[in-house]
This record gives C-alpha cells, sequence and structure tokens, in this order.
C-alpha cells in the first residue's frame, strides 16, 4: 500500500509518500483551513501515486477526527470530512503521536515535541497513548507556557534550557520511562540534552505516518489511540 504521509504543523504543511525520498512543503499559518491544506496538498502531491493518507495534526484527536481547533491555524478542522476530501482511507494522530510512533524502539517510550507548543505522547510495550500534558499548571502558567516558542520568546535561551531541563526532569520522574525522545523544532536549540535523553528527528514523523497502515502481529490496524504497533 502507498501511503501519503501529511505534517500538519502552525508553519508549514510536509508531506511524504511511499517511495519517495525527499519531503515537500508549503506554508501554513492562521489562514490555513482544512480546505485549503488538502488544496494544497493535492496540488503539491499531484505527480505522486498514493491509496491511504495519515494525517498528523497539532491538537487532540479521537477517533480520527480532531476535537478542537488548532491554536496556530484557521478554523474548521473539528467535523471536517477528510476522507471524502482526499478521496482516499485517512487516518488522523495527534502530530506527537505521530513523531512518537517513529521513533519508538521498544519498553515505555516518553515522547515530548518541543515546538511551537509541547506536544506529549507515551508508548508502553507498543501502545500509544496521545497526552496533552503541555497544558497542565506549572509554576505561573503551564508547561507549555515555559517551554514552548512562547516561553523561547519570552524567556530567552538560557532560562528556556533551564525550564526545559526542569521540566522533562519532572515528566521523567511522574511516568519512569525507559526511553525519552526530545522532538520537535526546538530540541536543536539546546545546548546540551537533559539526562537519559535522545534526540529524536522531525522525519520520524513520517515513519511514523507510514507505521499506522503496519498490520500488527495479531492482524489488527494500528489506530488513533492505544494502539499496539510491531517494533
Amino acid at each position: 500500500m502507498n501511503v501519503l504521509v501529511v505534517d500538519v504543523g502552525g508553519t508549514h504543511v510536509k508531506v511524504l509518500a511511499t517511495g519517495q525520498t525527499e519531503p515537500r512543503k508549503f506554508e501554513s499559518g492562521p489562514t490555513l483551513t482544512p480546505a485549503r491544506m488538502v488544496s494544497g496538498v493535492k496540488k503539491l502531491t499531484r505527480d505522486w501515486k498514493y491509496d491511504a493518507v495519515s494525517i498528523g495534526y497539532p491538537g487532540p484527536v479521537l477517533h480520527d477526527r480532531p476535537v478542537t481547533e488548532p491554536h496556530n491555524l484557521g478554523r474548521g478542522w473539528v467535523g471536517f470530512k477528510f476522507r471524502s476530501a482526499f478521496g482516499r482511507p485517512v487516518q488522523i494522530v495527534n502530530d506527537a503521536a505521530m513523531q512518537a510512533l517513529g521513533s519508538y524502539k521498544g519498553g515505555k517510550m516518553l515522547f515530548l515535541g518541543l515546538g511551537t507548543g509541547l506536544g506529549t505522547a507515551l508508548i508502553v510495550d507498543g501502545v500509544v497513548e496521545p497526552m496533552e500534558l503541555g497544558h497542565l499548571p506549572y509554576k505561573k502558567g503551564t508547561y507549555e507556557t515555559y517551554v514552548g516558542a512562547q516561553g523561547l520568546e519570552h524567556w530567552g535561551k538560557k532560562k528556556w534550557r533551564n525550564h526545559v531541563a526542569d521540566v522533562v526532569g519532572c515528566m521523567i520522574a511522574a511516568l519512569q520511562p525507559d526511553d525519552v525522545v526530545l522532538g520537535g523544532g526546538n530540541v536543536k536549540k539546546l545546548k546540551e540534552l537533559p539526562p537519559n535523553c535522545r534526540a529524536g528527528n522531525n522525519a520520524n514523523a513520517f515513519l511514523g505516518g507510514f507505521r499506522l497502515w503496519d498490520n500488527n502481529s495479531d492482524g489488527k490496524k494500528i489506530g488513533a489511540k492505544r494502539t499496539n504497533i510491531s517494533q
């Protein structure tokens, strides 16, 4: 099966299909509605062949449907008919969960995405659970307030790095993972990684999108939440 993976971000929409080696992208931003996203993806991939679509969405997803509107994009995502728009089977997951799927090597893995916000996902023995830990209270705001892009701009790199180290330490202490992956575009702004962490790669989001359509050993398809994946 040829799969088209669509990674929807706050600044760009990035796409890659089975058999292709170079991702393509176009700008997103606050005017990007789902209809414009689909139109842009179709235009960008008109010379690619694909049978199914995986979408990484910057917000909570339940049963292949966004449940809240994204903070940094246009409106209309909740209730949009993605399958009809693409004319293909579609699976939608939280973008952090999709990158976590692509980063997973086994055991209990915590994924933290340092980007516009703070994406979080936990995979335990091949079962992925998207999470929204970034919105939990922390100091005078939330975790996302301090380690997202807003926190980086407000605090500056030095203090932001200290907040990242503290937040990562708090989450490791609470969740006790075997493996911690720090992904997202702002990982490169860290001088060094916190202890017991490894750096992710945004390209892993594409691998995660491809994995969504893999069969597990029991023959079941990967779903959007609490999903078994083969290593």
